[in-house]
């Protein structure tokens, strides 16, 4: 131990007294950006090179660099189609690689994102399906013990089973490279229609029955919203007998709001939640009909979730037999409409909602879909008590509100903190405004 310490202390001494060394430093390319050349031009400087040296810097410094602020997009607005005189409002994913495009259900109403594959054996012949053969970036997900992942996930029309896997997913220009999805193997008949090929749920996470974080939160997480919302313009083609059965459906605007499709202030509400968020829910505190006070449930009965993905509004029974009390001649149906109501075709009925805060009226053209028998026509509100239901996990809302209301607002729906917008639609839109 001492002979080996004694021999470093002199090669310590020996490179302390040594002449110092210099090393000559070539420089590999002799005229680089900005340098004056021979011909006493200045170079044109490399922009992409300069940009990323000085992203190396920042990043190497803890300071953020300027991709990653680009990776937040300017808020994108994503077209819409208008599916069978507002049955449905569709958007369009591309999933796969190379990718492969569908129309889906933009639904507020569930979490899951999920397509019809084509192996489905119960589905439509004409339903868009996805060939997962066909993507090279498409991965099973599996259990613990090593089985492929299956789930079953059911809706208020339906219910739909498949394999869990993982795929890359676009929208509007963002991108999921490991979005968890459903490839759904069997669908019961009529859960999808015409172009649809599966569901986009626009919910929180926690409702996800394949466990998957939705596709928006997935962006949000990742830091590629510029800010953590969605917004919603619907249109309307009930009254329009000559609509093709995929009209132009409105907006669905990512990553923020268009301003230019609602006029006024945004009225934000506080999502009804305990521990953590599950549907877009709201408590309904108030109803008029025809400028009319009407007694709704209270309490856990006035419960609503906002759901895109739902073309009518379901209630609770004594709510909605007293709206429809307030409508001279309505009366309720029987048979398989047994849930529904009918009143005077020659009736207008106005009515409003409100969740708190201002009352949002609704159209009387979405109030009346149609005559059912002689003068009458069924009315844009059912029971929901009766029929179909919402069955997801995180508990039944008492109400759900879809697009006869939807349509008359411009609604945003924001996570942080989790609460829903609604303002008065523009000119533009549509609206008085």
């Amino acid at each position: 131990m001492i002979f080996t310490s004694f021999l470093s202390l002199l090669a310590i001494v020996n490179v302390a007294i040594a002449d110092p060394i210099r090393m000559p430093l070539i420089r590999k390319h002799p005229r680089r950006d900005g340098e004056i050349n021979l011909d006493g031009i200045r170079n044109i400087v490399d922009e992409d090179r300069m940009a990323a040296q000085a992203d190396f810097v920042r990043a190497k410094w803890g300071f953020q660099t300027l991709a990653a602020k680009k990776s937040k997009r300017a808020t994108v607005g994503i077209p819409v189609v208008n599916q069978k005189q507002d049955a449905s409002y569709l958007g369009q994913v591309s999933i796969g690689t190379p990718p492969q495009n569908f129309l889906v259900v933009l639904d507020t109403g569930s979490s899951d994102l999920w397509v019809a594959s084509a192996s489905c054996s119960s589905c439509d012949p004409q339903t868009p399906a996805f060939d997962t053969s066909k993507s090279s970036t498409i991965k099973q997900v599996t259990t613990s013990s090593g089985q492929a992942a299956s789930v079953t996930i059911h809706y208020g029309s339906g219910s739909v089973a498949g394999l869990v896997a993982t795929d890359t997913v676009s929208m509007g220009g963002f991108t999921n490279t490991v979005q968890g999805m459903l490839v759904a193997t069997q669908l019961t008949t009529g859960l999808l229609d015409g172009e649809a090929a599966g569901i986009l749920g626009l919910a929180f996470e926690s409702l996800a029955s394949t466990q998957a974080v939705p596709f928006w939160q997935a962006l949000l997480n990742a830091g590629q919203l510029t800010n953590p919302e969605f917004g919603f313009w619907l249109t309307r083609e009930i009254d329009n007998r000559f609509a093709p059965d995929n009209a132009f459906g409105g907006e669905f605007t990512l990553g923020g709001t268009n301003s230019s499709l609602y006029t006024g202030e945004l009225e934000f509400l506080d999502v009804l939640t305990t521990t953590q968020p599950t549907f877009w829910l709201l408590e309904m505190t108030s109803v008029t009909v025809n400028g009319k006070s009407v007694t709704i449930p209270t309490g856990n009965s006035a419960i609503s979730a906002i759901d895109t993905g739902t073309t009518l509004i379901g209630g609770p029974s004594a709510g909605v037999r007293a709206i429809y009390a307030a409508i001279p001649g309505s009366q309720a149906l029987t048979g398989q409409m047994q849930g529904f109501y009918a009143f005077p075709c020659s009736t207008d009925v106005e009515l409003t909602i409100s969740y708190g805060g201002k009352s949002w009226p609704i159209n009387s053209l979405d109030m009346n879909l149609g005559t059912v028998g002689s003068g009458l026509c069924l009315g844009g509100i059912f029971d929901l008590n009766l029929g179909s239901s919402v069955t997801a996990g995180g508990g039944n809302p008492s109400w759900v509100v879809g697009d006869t209301f939807l349509k008359n607002v411009y609604s945003v729906y924001r996570a942080n903190p989790p609460s829903i917008g609604f303002a008065q639609l523009s000119a533009v839109a549509g609206g008085s405004g």
